[in-house]
């Protein structure tokens, strides 16, 4: 169920926030006085995959699902639908600890790196078998904790199924990750092996023979 929210409430909610990103149609993320996040989606057509479920609701479903599998997710507060002068939604939560993944690579000499990686090939098998096939996983959305545990944000565009994804979805997964030139010479160039090998520790044999493996 989604709670409404008015020009006027909303902006009380963004009282002294910090905007954390935005676009033409205004402010997308803003982290509030309490230091919970707000991220909002606009509505940009009149009939689009928005209409049929918004992407706030998606992002607190998805979150709270990835929960449950045994993965970390942002907490979700609240999801809104907001009536303003472009009405869309927004869910608030509490963000995650850390940094990206990606901004720990490159803070990291090669040894740790090649932990990280090997730690982030474990997680994707992790997700792969319980059926979470996460479209736009990158290694900006993958979060490294103070803990060393890693989590999952901007994780509104995904899909979960009853079973482990095929072949064929796997490898799609693993294609959207070369579109970043960065992510791809670590993770398919100069550490190659260690997102290999920790993804075997996880996937099936059919699985592991997407990715190389050391001689």
């Amino acid at each position: 169920m989604m709670q409404r929210l008015s020009k006027e409430q909303l902006q009380v909610l963004m009282l002294d926030s910090s905007v954390l990103e935005q676009d033409g149609l205004g402010p997308k993320v803003l982290r509030l006085q309490d230091s919970s996040f707000l991220k909002l989606f606009r509505t940009r057509r009149l009939f689009s995959s928005e209409t049929l479920k918004p992407y706030a609701k998606r992002f607190a479903d998805n979150a709270r699902q990835l929960q449950n599998l045994g993965f970390i997710a942002p907490q979700i507060i609240e999801v809104y639908r907001v009536e303003d002068e472009v009405n869309g939604t927004a869910v608030h939560y509490w963000p995650l600890p850390g940094e990206t993944l990606r901004q720990a690579l490159e803070q990291a000499q090669p040894e740790q790196r090649c932990l990280l990686i090997n730690q982030f090939g474990q997680l994707l098998a992790r997700l792969h078998e319980k059926g979470v096939y996460f479209r736009s996983i990158h290694l900006g959305n993958v979060l490294v904790m103070p803990n060393g545990h890693l989590g999952l944000i901007d994780v509104a565009d995904m899909k979960f199924g009853r079973r482990p994804l095929n072949l064929s979805m796997r490898q799609r997964n693993l294609k959207h990750m070369r579109r970043y030139k960065q992510d791809e010479d670590w993770l398919f160039k100069l550490h190659k092996y260690a997102l290999s090998d920790g993804y075997r520790q996880y996937a099936p044999r059919l699985a592991q023979a997407l990715l190389p493996r050391a001689e």
